[in-house]
């Protein structure tokens, strides 16, 4: 759903005297935000309800499955639960809430910072009632369970059997196979009683495409301490244990495993710590599809000495009103932990160690829910009567992987969100141009964006690394031995784009190559099946649904195209060569002191949006402790207003600040920029191709692979680009660029100035 706010808007700030009255904390009896808006309308369901007077909604099955085939048909009697009849608003409502957020962000409107209640939302900007029971009706004619409609007024959750949604909305229920993983989808569009078009978008859940997990599969580590490093534990069978690793870099010492001082130090976030703020009294939820022994976190707490800044933790499945949709995801399996779910748990603690943290967690069976545990948990959470101030979303897939219902779905839910006052913060992915290969590599699909983060209504954050390996400066940014708080970086460290690949520019140009491609093509000659080829990187791409908001255009960098672009902002996710790890702790691998057993070393966007959650926590504290109200909404318009200041905006002279913060210039350069200016190096990956079956678009290719992995015949090896003829920085799929990029958005920050920046965007003291 675009959103247009007004760049002049996002630059006015009032003094604190006159606005203090403005900033007062949103209650369920503040009707300010809606007040004088009028969106009362007639039913817009007019004609009787014809199930022979049929009308297809277009794109309402999932776009890859024309090039999928099935294999097989789904049984009639398969159960399908809690799939959602998503609504359509009218126009007058559409564009009544995109005014209203709009005014919720503009610190000269008298709706600044009023923030509205599920109940309000759907009252102001949902689906009248008679039409809701209008499309109720005919569900239950069809033979539907309906479970219940969102106090937004825009779901209707309901359930029934693949018979019935075949009768009802005329299109089959298949199994395909997508990425090597089963699934089920509906085969073709659906079709909907003509009367109903004017309210029904669609119908999410009708395929069982979840989002996934933006996380490297950990690695088990023994500390050594006699090199102060950790020692990566191989598997004792691995597919290509036999072959000498053909990165740039060879680790034989050991690898590196931050902890939350690292990135503490890293981000400036210690000095807002010294300050008093810890994150104490706001509430940070990460959504997820699985949960975790809570005895982790309090692991995690007592081994990095977190405990005395007073954070809590609880986990929860968030219900709907008046039925139940959400299930523990481990009920079975009271031991196991989600390693997603622990990661972000963890990591948002790190940062913010005084934040109140909510694992909200759904299962994904059909069992329980049909569309999928972490939508499940975040629409239930943004609905609820105890909203947090942040949601961290670490899960995604691209927008090639989403049919168009659940798409608006997910759209519609970060709206509400927003006007809610909720900062929302989604990670960007973790290969490359195409968030949906994580862990393989990208192929038979071109550039994409995560769907559940191209909204633009979140804040999407990507991944960096940091550049001292690659650059040989290690000793100049991490001690050589560890702190008692078992830290050893030493200031902010230059960053990179995180990127796996042999499309790593600084990685080529460390062995002694000019560009990329050449390093890759030379590569190739070192790993014969194809066991090195990775698209291992953070995500980066133009929406192919959502427009650009009118506050993303105002940056110097920002793509001119019109689309909704990601991510917004980076932080530390993984290394080129593995090197560089975060620790967490885990049931099978708890922390001990002096790490004397062996832990869990991970990473990804998985990582770097919690922690932003983290930053977004500290913010959120400073401001209340002004009288402010502590929920700030999306972040992201606030970053691009500030970031237009230090880096110029999108036309005209550029300030001198634009080349200061850049992140090769370190820690002394970059001391009194709110970002860090990320311009070397990219995202661009790896991809294959196999004819005639699998045909990748966006991709330049260099060379070809026998029998990749040793099974699967010949396949072509390119390089993500833009064009398909030829391979330079501007069709790179992507290069940083000063200012905005596809590969790091604005870059990372410095927690304090960015603090002290968001103070002033305000005009607070």
């Amino acid at each position: 759903m675009p959103s247009h706010l007004p760049i002049k808007a996002l630059v006015i700030a009032l003094g604190f005297a006159t606005a203090a009255s403005v900033y007062a904390t949103s209650t369920a009896e503040d009707n300010t935000a809606i007040a004088g808006i009028n969106t009362t309308e007639a039913p817009r369901v007019a004609q009787t309800i014809d199930a022979k007077i049929l009308t297809t909604l277009p794109q309402s099955h999932l776009p890859l499955l024309t090039r999928t085939a099935s294999t097989g048909t789904v049984a009639d009697n398969t159960a399908m639960n809690h799939m959602q009849l998503v609504l359509k608003r009218s126009a007058l409502r559409q564009t009544a809430l995109e005014a209203l957020i709009a005014e919720q962000h503009d610190p000269s409107s008298v709706k600044f910072h009023r923030w509205l209640t599920p109940a309000q939302y759907g009252q102001a900007f949902g689906v009248a009632d008679a039409d809701i029971a209008a499309a109720k009706t005919w569900l239950i004619s069809q033979g539907f369970t309906v479970n219940g409609v969102y106090p937004n007024k825009m779901q209707i959750d309901f359930s029934g059997t693949a018979g019935q949604v075949k009768a009802a909305f005329h299109t089959q229920e298949n199994h395909y196979t997508i990425n090597q993983v089963s699934h089920i989808a509906n085969a073709s569009d659906i079709s909907i009683p003509a009367a109903l078009r004017d309210v029904v978008t669609g119908v999410a859940g009708l395929n069982d495409v979840h989002p996934k997990a933006m996380h490297i599969p950990p690695k088990v580590a023994q500390f050594d301490a006699s090199k102060q490093k950790f020692k990566v534990k191989q598997p004792a069978t691995a597919a290509a244990s036999s072959i000498a690793n053909p990165e740039a870099v060879s680790f034989t010492g050991g690898v590196r495993g931050l902890v939350p001082y690292d990135l503490a130090k890293i981000y400036g976030v210690e000095q807002l710590y010294a300050s008093g703020l810890t994150g104490t009294g706001i509430t940070i939820a990460v959504v997820e599809d699985a949960s975790m022994v809570p005895g982790d976190w309090d692991n995690f707490v007592s081994q990095f000495s977190l405990g005395s800044y007073g954070g809590t933790f609880a986990q929860i499945q968030p219900q709907a009103t008046g039925f139940t949709n959400c299930i523990d995801p481990t009920i079975a399996n009271p031991g196991e932990d989600g390693i997603e779910t622990l990661l972000d748990a963890e990591w948002s603690t790190a940062i913010a160690p005084g934040a109140n943290i909510k694992v909200a967690s759904c299962d994904d069976s059909n069992g329980t829910n049909f569309f999928g545990g972490v939508f499940t948990a975040a629409t239930n959470l943004i609905n609820g009567t105890s909203r947090p101030n942040v949601i961290s979303a670490s899960y995604g897939y691209g927008e090639g992987f989403t049919d168009a219902a659940s798409k608006t779905a997910i759209d519609l839910m970060w709206a509400q969100a927003d006007a809610e006052g909720i900062s929302v913060f989604v990670s960007s992915g973790d290969s490359g141009s195409n968030p949906s290969f994580n862990g393989s590599v990208i192929g038979g699909a071109g550039v994409d964006a995560n769907s559940f983060g191209t909204s633009p209504n979140v804040t999407v954050v990507g991944g960096t690394d940091t550049a001292d390996v690659l650059q040989g400066t290690s000793k100049k940014y991490f001690s050589q031995i560890l702190n008692p708080a078992y830290g050893s970086a030493l200031s902010y460290v230059p960053e990179i784009p995180w990127n796996q690949s042999c499309g790593n520019t600084l990685a080529a140009k460390s062995m002694g190559f000019a560009t990329a491609l050449a390093f890759c093509k030379e590569y190739l000659k070192y790993d014969p099946y194809g066991y090195y080829i990775t698209s291992e990187a953070g995500s980066g791409g133009p929406s192919s649904v959502d427009r650009k908001p009118a506050w993303q255009r105002q940056v110097h960098g920002a793509a001119k195209d019109q689309s909704r672009d990601v991510p917004d902002v980076s932080l530390f996710a993984g290394s080129y060569g593995s090197y560089t790890w975060v620790i967490i702790c885990t049931a099978s691998y708890p922390c001990t002191s002096g790490f004397s057993a062996p832990v869990y070393l991970v990473g990804g966007t998985s990582l770097s949006s919690p922690m932003f959650a983290g930053i977004q926590a500290l913010i959120d504290q400073g401001l209340a402790a002004k009288g402010l109200p502590a929920s700030q909404g999306n972040a992201a318009p606030t970053l691009y207003a500030l970031a237009a200041e230090e880096y110029g905006g999108a036309t005209g002279s550029t300030p001198p600040s634009l080349e200061t913060c850049s992140a090769d210039n370190g820690p002394k350069g970059t001391g009194k920029c709110v970002f860090h200016n990320i311009t070397t190096s990219g995202i661009t990956t790896q991809c294959i191709q196999q004819l005639p079956g699998m045909v990748t678009p966006d991709c330049y290719f260099y060379g070809t692979v026998n029998n990749y992995l040793g099974f699967f015949g010949p396949v072509q090896v390119g390089l993500t680009s833009t064009s398909a003829t030829k391979f330079t920085p501007k069709t790179e799929a992507y290069a940083t660029q000063p200012g905005w990029s596809f590969a790091t958005g604005l870059g990372s920050v410095n927690a304090s100035n960015l603090f002290t920046a968001w103070k002033k965007f305000i005009n607070v003291p």
